[in-house]
């Protein structure tokens, strides 16, 4: 039996969103209407790693007898039994509720443990209500935005103590012998199976309304597919259409133009914008375009950040440049902010372009395919490793208190489509941030991932590659 989580709370606090981040794929439907998931609903699950089975359930009710929702509650109590762990959601935004009272107090009669997590903690709104959290007396609550994918190393710190106690095996907490490199042709096995050839490559078109997005589709696609013209917010929903640029087929999609969240009150631009992140998550390469006389404002910086922390390939194109008076100066301006704004993707690939006249089409093509190479490139292990060692020794890590010294063991890239490595190290809590940075900087210029995201994850004990050699 696979360690299991049951995912429980009352209606409409985002089970079924964090439900679909766990397992990677939207699975669960997800909406404002309350009481759509209705019945349990299983998927297998990963984690920084580790793999398991999550359960999405209906929400909490307080209605007895043989109604629906005394029936949905049943499969609900009963996916709680049968989990190893239980995580209850509120929803941060909305504060701790009567309702969500009444099912803490009902859980913590219930023989499985229970973690409390507070969704929805993006931005400051989620804070007063993770704070009131406290008074569930359920112990600290794990802030997540499942939304948004933060708080996810954090809710699987919180998840090991019960996957161990499941039986899960977890890296050897060994801080004195230094593990031996994995063998490179079992490494290479393990390495993910590349994308079919014959698949196209998702390419997904964002920016703010009015900048030229479906235009830019149109021009691409060499017809008038997409609908255009000078009124912002034409397109409502995401359209996808194939073609095939140099014999490569290719996806493209359209998306509604995102405004500031501040201004939208319109219930069908507000369905259009969750379209448009949804499209977001599944796309491999994003292309973010911005009007030339508008070049990076705070919208899109906003936009960029979001790409970024959803691990896409990312090219910038500016549109427009056409009619763009001084192309040098307003060039420069652009690098010098993407340079202090959007260090996450540094030398992240920038077109200048015209979707109304093609100018630039072919240039923004190229960098499509070189941003979706890089996002999807592997490095060997003993490759990084001998940088590693050259990184450390020209600049090595602060001394932990008492002089002792800080000792880094070993590097590994875990996967790609971001590329993703696990660095192991003593004390891992206490590795500064400003060291983390200097690795990926490192990372991204030793290896040419340049204008991609790039995670790096910090872990303690035996790397658990170490014995899956030959």
């Amino acid at each position: 039996m696979p360690f299991t989580v049951a995912i429980v709370g009352r209606p409409n606090v985002g089970k079924s969103t964090l439900f679909n981040r766990l397992v990677g794929r939207k699975l669960a439907i997800v909406h404002d209407l309350p009481g759509i998931t209705r019945d349990r609903r299983e998927g297998r699950a990963s984690l920084m790693g580790v793999d398991f089975q999550v359960v999405d359930t209906a929400g909490f009710e307080e209605l007895g007898g043989d109604s629906i929702e005394a029936r949905m509650r049943f499969q609900t109590d009963r996916a709680v039994e049968e989990a190893d762990v239980a995580l209850l959601l509120i929803d941060a935004r909305a504060g701790v509720t009567p309702l969500d009272r009444h099912f803490a107090d009902h859980l913590r009669k219930a023989k499985t443990p229970v973690i409390l997590v507070a969704n929805k903690c993006e931005g400051k709104a989620g804070a007063p209500g993770l704070y009131e959290a406290y008074g569930l007396g359920m112990g600290e609550p794990v802030p997540v935005s499942a939304e948004h994918g933060e708080g996810m190393y954090e809710l699987f710190e919180a998840l090991m103590p019960h996957a161990q106690k499941a039986g899960v095996v977890l890296d050897d907490e060994d801080e004195d012998e230094f593990p031996p490199f994995p063998d490179e042709t079992a490494e290479a096995a393990e390495a993910e199976v590349e994308s079919d050839p014959g698949r196209p490559l998702t390419m997904v078109i964002v920016g703010r309304p009015n900048v030229g997005k479906s235009t830019l589709g149109n021009q691409l696609l060499g017809e008038e597919r997409l609908l255009t013209g000078p009124e912002a917010g034409l397109t409502r929903d995401a359209i996808g259409v194939e073609w095939i640029h140099g014999g490569r087929a290719v996806k493209l999609v359209d998306t509604a133009g995102l405004r500031r969240k501040a201004n939208i009150y319109d219930a069908v631009e507000k369905l259009s914008v969750a379209n448009t992140l949804e499209s977001i998550r599944r796309a491999e390469v994003v292309v973010l375009v911005m009007d030339a006389a508008q070049i990076l404002d705070k919208q899109d910086l906003t936009i960029l950040r979001l790409i970024a922390d959803e691990g896409r390939a990312l090219v910038v194109a500016v549109n427009k440049w056409d009619v763009v008076e001084n192309p040098q100066v307003a060039l420069g301006r652009l690098r010098d902010r993407l340079e202090t704004s959007a260090p996450q993707v540094k030398g992240v690939r920038t077109v200048t372009m015209s979707a109304l006249n093609g100018r630039g089409i072919p240039q923004l093509m190229d960098a499509v395919i070189d941003s979706w190479t890089v996002w999807n490139r592997r490095i060997p292990t003993a490759q990084l490793n001998r940088w590693l060692a050259e990184v450390i020794e020209r600049h090595p890590p602060p001394a932990l208190p008492g002089g002792r010294r800080y000792k880094i063991r070993y590097i590994t890239q875990v996967k790609a489509r971001p590329p993703t490595f696990a660095l192991f190290a003593t004390k891992p809590d206490e590795l500064p941030e400003s060291y983390v940075r200097y690795l990926v900087n490192g990372l991204r210029e030793a290896f040419d991932l340049k204008g991609v995201p790039i995670r790096l994850f910090v872990r303690g004990g035996r790397n658990p590659y170490a014995d899956k050699g030959a």
